[in-house]
């Protein structure tokens, strides 16, 4: 879903009426009982209704995505000029330039189409599930599959389906500001409103798809799925394109670069064969040709293919990419900030003590937190889930009467239980919180006012508790008259505190070094958790993890946010926040220029997951976080994530590699011909044959993506720099250029080349540097210790024997080549040779200069 927050009354209409007015009608015009739909029926419904999702994501033919292909200007304009030639007379420069443009495109589709399925099935693996109840059974269904009539079980934690009339429901919560702007929570139960009640803030029997479900558990019958919900009146909005990535700016600017290029060569080789009197329609075709050579046409199959290869790999290591872009997100990612429980501890949480205000152990304290923790109905955190497996008591004589619900603002959460003698308020939470709530405390079955001495006495055994590594949740009460009928936050007042909970979770003994790694590869790690400094601390020191600054969600509270933007670079743990300041961390590091990525998997870290640039969550997660992520890690473990940033990093550096090479040799060679032109009587080549240059010049660049990449740029994260990418072309390319004109030389007085011998010469000249110098660029280091993938290394020296043999053959005729002499291919390896050491040499200079210039990015 979209990150902001809308306001949508959503009036009733003719179209959409208050369907939530008329429970009873809507179930029986929905024909389901207490056992759900049949498979048979849901199927029927699902071919009647459609799939449950906002818009119809029926995919394009793939006829239609092939044509679409041809939208493309410089496509457009190569077929104008064919179409040109075949009415001007020349068939075969028809002939040629069609084949070529069909030849280029089929190759952009095929690749990326098959990238874009892989990616595709890897992402519908981690898609968000329904629970529906079906033939009587309870099952789990795509979200996608849900239809009018089902019977859709909910939890604290789950994402409403669909929008639906509430049937049973147990202390339910809803936040529904995705589309009231409600900050707060809504309860909801079953049962019939007023006939004023048609707006969807009155609909308290009603819940609406997209929004969560923050405590309690319910059953729900759904009436309307996909664009007729509530949510899909504001469709348009929530599924807008999201803003664009730090990479994706990149290549955006870096195409605006050779668009700029192109343009101007284009103009300037127009001008001169204009004023040296060449054929117009000739002139014409070389600039369209010469536009083409600069393109980087490949550069979104490349990037599409190396994403999905990068995605299918991170898969492998039990990470599922849900946005390929994120990918790339996640190699430049420099600062990562976490939880604690789960990522550097095991997540398998013991209670260890139950203690009273004096230190002693006290079965009175464990109790109450095991019937607070049993009679809870929102979502079950670990703490409660070890509470409830430490022990059990006989709870027959008690039962609930309601429930003030966790949040994480009051951290903590409320129970009212009835005995038949009484009732009694049973509260539970952060240990800080519960003793501030108190005026009394327990001892020995007495109560006591809470003096000065004993607040102090209490503090300080919650500080010796924390300092061993224990969290620790405080335990009170307080008596109700019997008539109570309901909980609310103001009964949390004047309790009774009876004790410590106690919980240890032990570190993960792979999280220190995974940490390390990270350290060592330039991302930064934050742990930003609701625990207390001390724990955390006390974590840390087991895990060899130094502590470099302290700040706890008090101090963040009391900072704008540019004190914020200051603190955050030298502190590295943020303790007892809530979501709101960790939502403020991540924005304040952002702000500091850090591509920031965010790992968590609670209802509370959702906001953090959509400011982060890059959202982690892992698969036991609940649904909202799940949602919110880009990445859903398999296994909870920051080794996983380690492997996922080299990866990124992996990708990163293959994309760079080819557009490296289109701003480099291939720039240089375009420039050449654009320059060949002021002197030159005749064309340096003909247009069919810089169409031919440029299709196989890119076969030789579709393995780029399966290529390796050097351990060295995987050392630190890189973000696309178009002053990297420009200083770099302007050393490379003009090597190329030079070479180029010897070339010239060569032909014109060493062979004395006539118009067609000359084509042929550079045609092969300028596709043997063009291909082979990846073999140079594609490492910064030296190339015979970098070994290229075997693909490359096949379809790149295939490339270059074609190019040599093409002239021989009766194709090369069709293309206007003739042979060139023995002594041309003798030259012609001499210039290779010494046109690859050059290009290593500036290479090696450029890189050293650079590092000089960017020692903490190089």
């Amino acid at each position: 879903m979209n990150k902001s927050i809308f306001r949508a009354k959503a009036p009733p209409t003719p179209q959409n009426p208050a369907w939530w007015l008329s429970p009873l009608d809507a179930q029986a015009a929905l024909a389901g009982d207490a056992d759900g739909l049949s498979q048979n029926e849901a199927a029927q419904r699902l071919t009647k209704f459609g799939a449950n999702q906002l818009r119809d994501h029926k995919k394009q033919l793939l006829l239609l995505q092939f044509l679409a292909r041809f939208k493309n200007p410089l496509v457009l304009l190569l077929l104008v000029a064919s179409a040109i030639s075949a009415l001007t007379g020349e068939l075969t420069n028809f002939v040629i330039i069609f084949v070529m443009v069909i030849l280029s495109v089929t190759l952009d589709f095929v690749q990326e189409h098959n990238a874009g399925k892989a990616a595709e099935s890897l992402r519908q693996s981690v898609s968000i599930r329904a629970t529906v109840i079906r033939d009587g059974k309870s099952i789990e269904i795509p979200v996608t599959q849900v239809v009018p009539g089902d019977l859709v079980t909910l939890s604290a934690g789950d994402m409403i389906p669909a929008d639906g009339l509430v049937l049973i429901a147990r202390d339910l919560f809803i936040k529904q500001s995705l589309l009231t702007g409600e900050s707060y929570p809504v309860e909801k139960h079953p049962g019939s409103l007023a006939a004023s009640a048609d707006d969807i803030q009155d609909a308290t029997n009603a819940v609406f798809m997209g929004t969560t479900v923050i405590s309690g558990s319910a059953r729900m019958r759904v009436v309307k799925t996909g664009a007729t919900t509530a949510i899909g009146a504001i469709a348009d909005s929530l599924t807008r394109r999201a803003p664009p990535t730090a990479f994706e700016v990149g290549t955006q600017r870096f195409g605006l670069l050779i668009m700029r290029l192109t343009i101007l060569l284009v103009l300037f080789v127009l001008l001169v064969n204009a004023w040296l009197g060449k054929p117009w329609l000739e002139s014409f075709m070389f600039a369209v040709a010469l536009a083409v050579g600069l393109t980087p046409e490949l550069l979104p199959m490349v990037v599409s293919v190396t994403l999905s290869r990068g995605a299918i790999h991170m898969a492998r290591k039990r990470v599922i990419v849900k946005r390929l872009a994120s990918i790339q997100n996640l190699g430049s990612m420099d600062v990562l900030c976490t939880d604690k429980t789960g990522t550097l501890t095991e997540a398998r949480i013991h209670l260890e003590q139950h203690i009273d205000p004096q230190g002693n152990p006290s079965p009175r304290v464990l109790e109450l937190a095991y019937l607070n923790s049993f009679f809870e109905s929102g979502l079950k955190s670990p703490l409660d889930e070890a509470i409830l497996a430490h022990t059990s008591f006989d709870i027959s004589a008690w039962q609930k009467i309601d429930e003030v619900p966790f949040d994480f603002e009051r951290r903590r959460v409320s129970v009212l239980l009835d005995k038949g003698n009484g009732r009694l308020l049973i509260v539970k939470g952060a240990s800080e919180e519960i003793i501030t709530l108190c005026t009394h405390y327990e001892d020995q079955g007495n109560s006591l006012p809470l003096d000065k001495t004993a607040r102090a006495r209490i503090h300080a055994q919650h500080i010796a508790l924390e300092s061993e590594g224990f969290r620790v949740l405080g335990i009170a009460w307080r008596e109700v008259p019997a008539d109570h009928p309901h909980a609310v936050i103001g009964d949390e007042a004047e309790l009774v505190f009876t004790g410590f909970a106690g919980f240890l979770d032990p570190p993960k003994a792979s999280a220190g070094a995974a940490l390390a790694a990270l350290q060592d590869s330039g991302v930064s790690v934050k742990i930003v958790t609701g625990d207390s400094e001390l724990v955390t601390q006390h974590v840390c020191t087991q895990l060899n993890i130094p502590v470099q600054g302290i700040l706890t969600g008090k101090e963040i509270e009391q900072m704008d946010d540019y004190a914020l933007r200051a603190r955050v670079e030298t502190a590295n743990l943020f303790c007892r926040v809530n979501p709101s300041q960790k939502d403020r961390v991540i924005l304040a590091l952002k702000a500091r220029g850090h591509v920031v990525g965010y790992l968590g998997d609670g209802i509370n870290d959702a906001p953090s997951l959509h400011s982060a640039d890059i959202g982690l969550s892992v698969d036991s997660a609940v649904d909202v976080a799940k949602e919110a992520a880009d990445m859903i890690l398999l296994d909870q473990d920051l080794n996983v994530l380690y492997e996922g940033v080299l990866e990124g990093r992996r990708t990163f550096g293959n994309i760079m590699k080819y557009i490296m090479m289109g701003t480099s040799s291939n720039f240089g060679n375009m420039f050449s011909m654009a320059g060949a032109a002021l002197f030159l009587p005749f064309l340096p080549m003909l247009p069919t044959q810089i169409l031919l240059n440029n299709i196989l010049y890119d076969l030789s660049e579709v393995p780029i993506p399966l290529d390796k990449v050097d351990t060295e740029d995987l050392r630190r994260p890189r973000v696309l720099d178009m002053n990297f990418i420009r200083n770099f072309m302007l050393v490379i390319g003009p090597i190329s250029s030079v070479f180029d004109f010897l070339t010239f030389y060569v032909m014109l007085t060493v062979l004395k080349a006539d118009e067609t011998l000359f084509q042929t010469g550079w045609f092969v000249e300028s596709l043997c540097t063009q291909v082979l110098v990846i073999f140079i660029l594609r490492t910064r280091g030296n190339p015979f210790k970098s070994r290229a993938h075997p693909i490359l290394v096949a379809t790149s020296l295939t490339i270059v024997a074609i190019a040599a043999a093409l002239p021989f053959t009766p194709v090369g005729a069709y293309f206007g080549f003739v042979p060139p002499p023995a002594r041309f291919y003798v030259i012609l390896a001499i210039m290779v040779v010494v046109y690859l050491a050059i290009v290593e040499l500036a290479k090696m200079g450029f890189y050293r200069w650079y590092r000089l210039k960017h020692p903490n990015i190089s």
